[in-house]
């Protein structure tokens, strides 16, 4: 599945620094000064997952391969532009395209590096961001209506769904309220989906904080904290700085001292990443035998045949069974054989939804 994240905010919070460390790479310019990143710089990243690496060891694979995710470095946003201010628009065109939000928002105090609005103040940045995808949602919507309206007027049902949800939406965003605040139908968020509304789609607040504030939430944090509480919306702490000085790191036991040296048990990119996945909706099963181990990356919900699809169409046309055994029977048993011989490998149809975990080997005839 092909499915990306942008990382939005504004100007000088830190988001190119995130996106550098989260890829490894020095590729998104990071300066102090607002429109740094002009245009948005992309990156592939693994999704970590010890489960995988488990299994992988189990088997004796020759190859590892992780999920994986796409993030988007997109220029910072200022006010008005939803009305062409700054790189507004060109801001607007780049995180329509995205599936999922990751907000940066500034938590720290510092005299060296420049804010837009000139003090910190992380709930008026997020109410910015949220106010300018709102207002650019809104104009969307008001110019489609009229031409929606005269279909349905000539008997158009479908137009004349759309028309009902519009006017469902357009007082939600009047009042302040995202869209992603209301609670749609499945055959709804269907519509909503493909209108590519930007406050539609989930986010993900970081707060980025000084390496000094790492273990303590500071006043900041807990703001942005209470406010993804109140939208049901998911918030990570990290310094980025401190994780682009341990993604340059070149070895994996650099890393481990490093992050032991700071009393962290794991990186805010992976939590960020982790985050990322469950924003979107995603889980994993996964594939292992001597060539390789792998994840493979579904929405939540998905049935067994369509699941196989996923590596390849012939999996899904011709199905037969999926042969299943769930994590923790796989580590317990110490891999398929015995899972095998002590009944804890499952035959499942057609119907069968796949649980996060699964390790299955596919029966398919074409």
């Amino acid at each position: 599945m092909s499915l990306n994240c942008g990382i939005v905010g504004l100007p000088n919070v830190g988001k190119s620094t995130l996106f550098n460390a989260l890829t490894s790479t020095q590729n998104a310019q990071s300066a102090n000064y607002p429109f740094c990143t002009i245009d948005p710089n992309k990156g592939i990243v693994d999704v970590p997952d010890s489960r995988l690496d488990q299994i992988a060891a189990i088997t004796k694979s020759k190859n590892t391969l992780y999920a994986k995710l796409e993030f988007v470095d997109i220029a910072g946003l200022v006010r008005g532009a939803s009305k062409g201010e700054g790189l507004g628009n060109q801001f607007l065109a780049n995180i329509k395209e995205v599936d999922a939000i990751i907000h940066v928002v500034r938590c720290f105090e510092s005299q060296d590096i420049i804010h837009v609005e000139g003090s910190v103040d992380p709930l008026r940045d997020i109410e910015i961001v949220n106010i300018e995808l709102m207002l650019a949602d809104l104009e969307s919507l008001e110019k489609r209506l009229p031409a929606l309206e005269k279909k349905a007027k000539g008997g158009d049902k479908p137009s004349g769904a759309q028309v009902d949800l519009i006017k469902k939406m357009i007082p939600v965003l009047q009042a302040g309220n995202p869209i992603r605040s209301i609670d749609f139908t499945e055959e709804e968020s269907s519509t909503v989906q493909k209108m590519f509304l930007m406050s539609a789609k989930p986010v993900l607040y970081v707060c980025n904080v000084a390496e000094s504030e790492l273990h303590e939430d500071n006043k900041y944090v807990k703001q942005v904290q209470d406010l993804a509480a109140k939208e049901k919306a998911s918030c990570v702490k990290i310094s980025a700085q401190i994780e682009q000085e341990i993604s340059i790191l070149e070895s994996s036991q650099e890393k481990k001292e490093f992050l032991e040296a700071l009393g962290l048990a794991e990186t805010g990119l992976d939590k960020i990443i982790k985050s990322a996945f469950g924003l979107l909706g995603l889980q994993t099963y996964f594939t292992s035998g001597p060539l390789e181990s792998r994840a493979w990356t579904i929405p939540i919900g998905t049935r067994a045949p369509q699941a196989a699809g996923v590596i390849h169409s012939d999996f899904e046309r011709g199905f037969i069974a999926a042969e299943v055994i769930s994590f923790a029977d796989f580590i317990e048993c110490g891999g398929e054989t015995t899972a095998r011989s002590s009944g804890k490998m499952r035959s499942e149809g057609k119907t069968y939804v796949v649980k996060d975990g699964d390790v299955i080997l596919f029966r398919f005839n074409v």
